[in-house]
């Protein structure tokens, strides 16, 4: 048999769909119908993962005859006629939502765990100042612990599955918009009550900023976890944004040539961003620290300026592109 014929018959042993082959190998529905069309072959690295995908060799696959090997039901694709998580994204998205949010949490918990120390020391006169500094910086390890791994784990996943198909129900995000409204009002609720207890507190200059970070750093866990669990929902946006991120060894991966100049636009504008971030960035700091300049009051100004500068210059394209 030859590779066109084995890889149909693997595909459909398993009620799998091109597309479902597709979002598991990260290429393009069209690249797994010119493969079987014979009008392309795949790459390597897809032919290995097709590989471990359907547990033969590379000798099996490409010129054996696999049309005979049982296939156990545990792999089969469910037929349900509606589109499936084949690619585990809910999982990938939801752990990626908790530990994003926590991390982002972390820090105000640990300034209000520093002032809180301080306030105790003060007050017993015990000697806690290295507990202090050490509740700040225990606090940013644990910040970067949590978000980096993250945010490297959900690049190399799409990475890995540059498109998935929307496979949630109307009932799943109507359920997930009421779980994210919840969480927006916790939050708030959070960031009142730490503003109330700050307020009358206010005597303890400590116990009241303590006790604001501490309800800052509640509301930032539910808003921004309630955000991204809202975003996961969102697959036509994952789709755009993954253009941004593949290589272009990647991109040729592809097997579409309107979806590869997507994409090489994607990772251009994406160049664009981060170069025009970096400068405003170096600016922000610069008024923050340089005195000569006599404007660190506005240090923040320069952000917001870098993303309309990054808009203009991103209209200006689009308009140019149409001219």
């Amino acid at each position: 048999m030859s590779f066109r014929d084995n890889l149909q018959h693997l595909r459909a042993a398993r009620n799998m769909t091109q597309e479902q082959l597709a979002m598991l190998l990260g290429v393009s529905r069209q690249s797994v119908s010119k493969w079987e069309a014979e009008r392309a072959y795949p790459e390597m690295d897809k032919l290995l993962k097709l590989c471990d995908l359907f547990g033969c060799t590379l000798d099996e696959l490409v010129s054996g005859d696999l049309s005979a090997r049982e296939v156990e039901e545990a792999v089969r694709m469910p037929q349900t006629g509606s589109p499936q998580d084949v690619t585990g994204y809910d999982e990938a998205m939801r752990s990626f939502a908790g530990r994003a949010a926590l991390g982002f949490a972390v820090p105000f918990a640990g300034i209000a765990a520093a002032l809180l120390l301080w306030g105790f020391a003060l007050a017993s006169a015990i000697d806690l100042w290295s507990l202090v500094g050490a509740a700040g910086l225990a606090a940013v390890a644990v910040c970067l612990a949590l978000v980096l791994p993250a945010f490297s784990k959900r690049r190399g996943f799409r990475r890995a599955h540059p498109f998935v198909e929307d496979f949630y129900t109307v009932d799943q995000k109507a359920r997930m918009r009421a779980a994210v409204a919840t969480e927006a009002a916790t939050g708030i609720g959070c960031f009142l009550a730490g503003c109330a207890v700050a307020v009358l507190a206010q005597g303890t200059a400590w116990l009241a900023e303590a006790a604001a970070l501490l309800g800052a750093g509640l509301g930032v866990l539910f808003v921004v976890h309630g955000c991204l669990m809202a975003k996961r929902c969102d697959l036509e946006a994952y789709n755009r944004a993954s253009l941004g991120v593949l290589d272009e060894a990647d991109i040729e991966a592809l097997g579409d040539g309107a979806l590869g100049d997507r994409a090489r636009e994607a990772r251009r504008n994406r160049a664009l961003l981060k170069l025009v971030m970096s400068i405003s960035t170096a600016v922000g700091l610069a008024l923050l620290f340089v005195p000569a300049l006599g404007a660190g009051g506005w240090f923040w100004i320069a952000w917001p300026i870098g993303g309309l500068v990054y808009g203009a210059i991103r209209a200006f394209r689009l308009l140019k592109s149409g001219a």
